[in-house]
C-alpha cells in the first residue's frame, strides 16, 4: 500500500493518543479567547485542499473581528493594530493552529504537508503547480514550515513542498514532527507584518 494511503490512518492513532494532550487544551484556550475579546472563539477562512478543492480551515481567533479575512498576515501593512494580546501570545506558540485537528479529522488536512495555500495566493499555487504539490492533501505542518515558514520566498516555498513531495515517507514526517516542535518552541521564522 501506497504511503499516502497509510498517512490517514497514522493521523487519527497519533490523535488518539494525545487526546489527553490537545483536548483539555483545546477547552482551556476556547474559554480564554472568549473571555478576552469579543467575538467567536474560532477563525474561519477558505483554503486551498488536495487538486486544489476549498476548505475552510479553523484556527483560534488571534485578531479583531474587523481584520481583513484573506489578507497572509505578514502582508498586512500593520499587523500589531489587529492581533489581540491573547492572540499575540497563541500566535508566537502557534496554539492559534490547534483547531486544525478538526480538519484532519474531516480529512481536509493531514499531520504533515505542504501548508494549505490561501485560495487566492496565485503565485504560490501556480509555484506549486511546477512540483505537482496541489495534488496532496496539505498539512498542519511541513517541510517547508521548519525550513524558514514566513521567511521563505514563495519560489522557495514552493520548492521544498516539491521536495517533500518527492520523498514523502514515514521517517520524514516524523523528522519533520520533531524539527515542528523545535521551531515553536522558538516561534522560528515567523514573521509578522509586511516588512
Amino acid at each position: 500500500m501506497e504511503y499516502y494511503r497509510v498517512k490517514r490512518v497514522l493521523d487519527f492513532i497519533f490523535l488518539f493518543f494525545s487526546l489527553p494532550l490537545w483536548g483539555p487544551l483545546m477547552l482551556v484556550l476556547a474559554a480564554v479567547v472568549k473571555l478576552s475579546s469579543k467575538g467567536p472563539v474560532f477563525f474561519k477562512q477558505k483554503r486551498l485542499g488536495r487538486d486544489k478543492s476549498h476548505f475552510m480551515i479553523y484556527k483560534f481567533r488571534s485578531m479583531y473581528t474587523s481584520t481583513p479575512k484573506d489578507t497572509p498576515t505578514h502582508l498586512l501593512e500593520n499587523p500589531d493594530i489587529h492581533i489581540t494580546p491573547v492572540g499575540r501570545v497563541l500566535r508566537k506558540l502557534s496554539l492559534d493552529e490547534l483547531p486544525q485537528i478538526f480538519n484532519i479529522i474531516k480529512g481536509e488536512l493531514t499531520l504533515v504537508g505542504p501548508r494549505p495555500a490561501l485560495w487566492n495566493q496565485d503565485d504560490l499555487i501556480a509555484e506549486r503547480d511546477k512540483y505537482r504539490v496541489n495534488g496532496l492533501t496539505p498539512g498542519l505542518t511541513g517541510l517547508a514550515q521548519v525550513s524558514g515558514r514566513d521567511e521563505l520566498p514563495i519560489d522557495v516555498k514552493a520548492k521544498y513542498d516539491g521536495e517533500y513531495k518527492a520523498g514523502m515517507c514515514f521517517a520524514l514526517d516524523m523528522k519533520i514532527l520533531f524539527l515542528t516542535v523545535g521551531s515553536v518552541f522558538r516561534s522560528k521564522g515567523v514573521v509578522e507584518g509586511a516588512n
